[in-house]
């Protein structure tokens, strides 16, 4: 599974709004990787921010 597809589970199974750190430690990726996996996410436009530095799953 890519990293992206693993961070954008975690952010479908927490049901609410999550910032990178928090995704970092649900899914033990590194940080490097859980920023690089929500900025192709984030262009994809597959996830949407609530709040500022929170995102979740559209």
């Amino acid at each position: 599974m890519e990293a992206k597809e693993i961070v954008l589970e975690a952010m479908k199974k927490s049901g609410t709004p999550l910032n990178a750190g928090k995704i970092v430690d649900i899914t033990g990726l590194d940080r490097k990787v859980v920023d690089k996996a929500m900025a192709q996410l984030k262009k994809e436009d597959v996830i949407v921010s609530p709040k500022r530095c929170y995102w979740q799953a559209k």
